[in-house]
């Protein structure tokens, strides 16, 4: 367990984010703080809320739903984003409940999501999920089928879903060097769907143990869990 209340925890996230963006000659300010609640209960989000916290990160749909329920006082000065895997037959609620969706890596889902989205609400920001290592076993759409897939999501109606940028989580890496190989290269693939007029501003990526080196090759946003609510069980 990590030592330190959330309070403590968070002004050290926020510091680690200032040192990095520092070191790479960014403005920290251009680095949103992801704080992933997933298997946290409610009052650990409410807690880091109180302290200055917005922006909640959560893996799973149905736990996330009964934390979204169960917050809804801090509706609208909070925004829920989704990171974990979504399944088309869950894309309902979450088209309702949130205001961000990192985990897209097919059309099917990004098409439901439109279709669902309540018209009433702010179209639902879209990230696509890339695996930027090429895993086998991880979730993502091909850096070289990307393009396409991103043309496909950006035509989609603009009213219900905007297409922000990309998400990645690379294979664990234990030097600073290896760190940053795979980040560097979703920067790139964002560069390059820019250069086709995509017009994206959004790089998820980098965790709690690999932020600095998300940040030095262009994380906007950077989602940690562990070091500031502690080690999950």
């Amino acid at each position: 367990m990590i030592m330190g209340s959330i309070g403590s925890n968070l002004q050290e996230v926020k510091r680690r984010i200032a040192a990095a963006s520092t070191s790479v000659g960014r403005d920290a300010n251009k680095v949103t703080l992801l704080a992933v609640s997933k298997t946290f209960p409610a009052a650990a989000v409410r807690e880091a809320h109180a302290l200055g916290q917005r922006e909640f990160g959560e893996n799973y749909v149905q736990e996330a739903l009964d934390k979204i329920d169960a917050l809804a006082d801090l509706r609208p000065g909070i925004e829920w984003h989704l990171i974990g895997p979504l399944q088309s037959n869950k894309t309902r609620p979450v088209a309702a409940a949130f205001d961000w969706v990192h985990s897209v890596d097919r059309l099917k889902i990004a098409q439901r999501l439109a279709e669902q989205r309540p018209a009433e609400l702010p179209p639902l920001n879209l990230c696509l999920q890339v695996n930027i290592s090429g895993e086998p076993s991880k979730s993502g759409v091909l850096p070289q089928d990307t393009l396409a897939l991103a043309q496909a999501v950006a035509a989609l109606p603009a009213a219900r879903v905007r297409l922000r940028g990309l998400m990645a989580i690379p294979e664990p890496a234990s030097s600073p060097d290896a760190q940053r190989a795979p980040h560097r290269a979703l920067h790139e693939l964002l560069s390059t769907l820019n250069a086709r007029g995509l017009g994206l501003d959004t790089l998820s990526m980098g965790m709690s143990a690999d932020l600095e080196a998300a940040i030095a090759e262009g994380a906007t946003l950077v989602r940690v869990g562990s070091a500031i609510f502690g080690q999950r069980g």
